[in-house]
């Protein structure tokens, strides 16, 4: 752990500081080239701007610019360090963006002294990007900074945290229900964590088609239930009539445990009280709510998924915002939808379930992999992630109205392709 330790500190800190850097994508060589890109050529677009709105996306980089912007209140597992101890985590998002889909991120850390104050600052100055992705701001203040962000801006806006996380553990998690022989519509689901992953996770499990009676969500003071006074709106979506009170009322012939809590918080003897075939999506990173070896060791009928990069079925959120916002950008949309978030589950889900091609086994170092208790997920080094999650965010949006441009052919574009 130490040399890890050492190794992300230089990592950050060599050959220059930081993690991004901006480039030129236009000739600087000649004195004509400076006049075009500054006085007097500049002008024309700018008055092309002012008579047309739409003509940022013609002249400037603004249809391919996503800002990541936080407080700091929830820096990964590592709590409320405040906007300046966030940016190494910003930086990191908008290299993943570039990495992954091509578009450039910008990182903003707001100290802002309230969720109003944080509102009011990122609204004022959304018109510079093509996207907004919000990113470790904690609940329930999240849900309503997105809401309220999203309902002032033109361009979407998307709380990764939230829906990021929603979107991969559902196209996974439907993926293991059919694999263990379950049904959405049936499996009875607990949920141990209620912040802003939890909350949208089981909102998106919903979508798909998982029963609200069937839900168990259970908060530091146990089962979230319908004769609870001390609920927020968020919570309470979840209150359920019931006489289960703590997780061990709660896990008894489960058919589904989903962690978005802390460290071994889900014990052998509960495992073992699950339905048969258990799924066990253990997301607390970077130690799991119970860790793969003795899950297997208590059940050899289970399916794990964790957050971890060194196990089978990571939920990884770069499986979904990178190409959730590609889609999004390359049809210019004005959000992002329930419409869009389900076509990148289905797209997910149905992608882990092809032959998968030798680059991303060589990737991983593997001689095989198929669909199964061990791959319900694709992974992240997959590239046909692009064009198949990308493409079905992209149609969804046109499809449901949301979209200002049509649905492009021969889809992904070259332009945003070529991605390295």
């Amino acid at each position: 752990m130490s040399d890890l330790k050492q190794a992300a500190l230089d990592y950050h800190e060599f050959p220059r500081p930081g993690k991004l850097a901006t480039e030129v994508t236009k000739p600087t060589a000649t004195a004509r080239d400076l006049a075009l890109a500054y006085s007097p050529g500049v002008a024309e677009p700018v008055r092309e701007i002012a008579k047309d709105a739409e003509n940022a996306y013609r002249y400037t980089g603004k249809g391919n610019l996503v800002a990541v912007i936080s407080d700091g209140t929830a820096i990964l597992g590592l709590g409320n360090l405040g906007p300046l101890a966030s940016k190494p985590v910003m930086e990191g998002k908008c290299l993943l963006f570039k990495r992954f889909a091509g578009i450039d991120g910008v990182d903003i850390e707001v100290n802002a002294e309230s969720p109003q104050a944080f509102i009011d600052t990122v609204a004022r100055i959304a018109d510079t990007w093509g996207g907004i992705n919000l990113e470790d701001i904690k609940a329930p203040e999240c849900f309503e900074i997105e809401r309220a962000l999203i309902e002032k801006c033109s361009i979407p806006v998307f709380h990764d945290d939230q829906h990021g996380t929603a979107i991969v553990t559902a196209a996974g998690m439907l993926n293991a229900l059919e694999l263990q022989g379950k049904t959405i519509a049936e499996a009875k689901i607990v949920c141990l964590g209620a912040g802003a992953a939890a909350v949208a996770c089981m909102k998106l499990l919903v979508s798909c088609g998982a029963k609200l009676e069937n839900i168990y969500m259970l908060d530091r003071k146990g089962v979230i239930h319908s004769e609870r006074d001390d609920l927020n709106q968020y919570k309470a979506m979840f209150a359920t009539v019931t006489d289960k009170r703590t997780m061990d009322d709660a896990i008894a012939g489960a058919d589904v445990f989903v962690g978005l809590s802390g460290p071994d918080l889900l014990s052998p003897a509960q495992l073992k009280a699950m339905a048969p075939n258990p799924i066990v999506f253990a997301c607390s990173n970077p130690d799991p709510e119970i860790k793969p070896e003795l899950a297997h060791s208590v059940r050899d009928d289970v399916i794990m998924a964790t957050g971890r990069s060194d196990y089978p079925n990571q939920v990884n959120n770069v499986l979904g915002f990178p190409f959730i916002f590609r889609g999004a950008l390359d049809v210019r949309a004005t959000r992002i939808n329930e419409e869009m978030k389900l076509a990148a589950v289905n797209a997910l889900k149905d992608l882990a379930r092809e032959e998968v091609p030798q680059d991303v086994l060589a990737a991983y170092g593997l001689q095989s992999l198929s669909f199964g208790k061990e791959y319900i997920i694709p992974k992240p080094m997959d590239s046909r992630l692009l064009g198949v999650v990308a493409g079905a965010v992209a149609k969804a949006a046109v499809d449901t109205g949301v979209a200002r441009l049509p649905f492009p052919e021969n889809y992904p574009l070259n332009s945003v392709a070529d991605v390295k």
